[in-house]
């Protein structure tokens, strides 16, 4: 069963003038255990994209199917608005832009993934914590848990945002742009964890990059954008842009 499955959508903006759309008519599937790089030139709608899988944007044409044949699926369409609640079961985010979470250890920011399973006041059960110990013993942070976010370099926060995405025991992990700012023995070290972790927990991973030679030496597959277009299996077709 394939964790999100999306049927000739349209992604992009609506505006008082109308809709602008980035990538027309997208039809395209998600595979459990599988680490997919989405790339593009900038501006050409990868980052839209995301948004619109991660629920933050609605599609301006057709429907994006999550989870269906695991207990909670959902459907979301132009028009359909989802319970964030519902999606933060079925789909962890990672972006770009890091929240400010100064002045709180690593093992508290891991936490924060199970927000969509604890109570009002957040309370973790002995199994909650766990999973959050478990998810930092797969990312390799174990040694950082007690150390302060603003303590870390950007390789290290950047796993820390990877566990919590973990510890949120979603089948599908959006990310975008994972390696930006990083150093390159940084960048090799996240995008191989990715891999280990797609293949080794069975999670759908999607990710944006321009670092096209490492998303053809690491991903299973590749989804590339030109002209509004999206080409899936696009291994061979990017490696001619290299």
């Amino acid at each position: 069963m394939n964790p999100m499955v999306i049927e000739h959508v349209d992604v992009g903006y609506r505006s008082a003038n109308g809709s602008k759309i980035l990538v027309a008519d997208i039809c395209a599937s998600l595979m459990p255990a599988s680490l997919v790089a989405l790339v593009g030139r900038n501006g050409t709608g990868k980052s839209t994209l995301l948004r619109t899988l991660a629920g933050f944007l609605p599609p301006l044409a057709g429907t994006i199917s999550m989870g269906q044949g695991m207990g909670q699926g959902i459907v979301f369409t132009t028009s359909k608005k989802v319970q964030p609640h519902t999606l933060a079961k079925l789909v962890s985010v990672v972006l770009t832009n890091r929240p400010a979470l100064s002045n709180l250890r690593v093992e508290e920011v891991v936490a924060l993934g199970r927000s969509p399973y604890t109570n009002f006041w957040g309370t973790l059960t002995s199994a909650d914590q766990n999973i959050v110990s478990e998810a930092m013993r797969l990312v390799g942070i174990c040694n950082l848990k007690d150390r302060q976010m603003q303590a870390l370099s950007d390789g290290e926060q950047q796993k820390v945002f990877l566990a919590k995405a973990l510890a949120q025991q979603t089948p599908v992990i959006l990310l975008d742009e994972p390696t930006a700012f990083l150093d390159y023995q940084s960048k090799k070290e996240v995008m191989h964890l990715l891999c280990q972790l797609a293949h080794n927990e069975g999670k759908s991973i999607l990710l944006s990059t321009h670092d096209i030679p490492q998303a053809i030496a690491v991903a299973d597959n590749i989804w590339y954008i030109e002209e509004r277009r999206l080409f899936t299996n696009a291994k061979e077709k990017v490696k001619s842009l290299i």
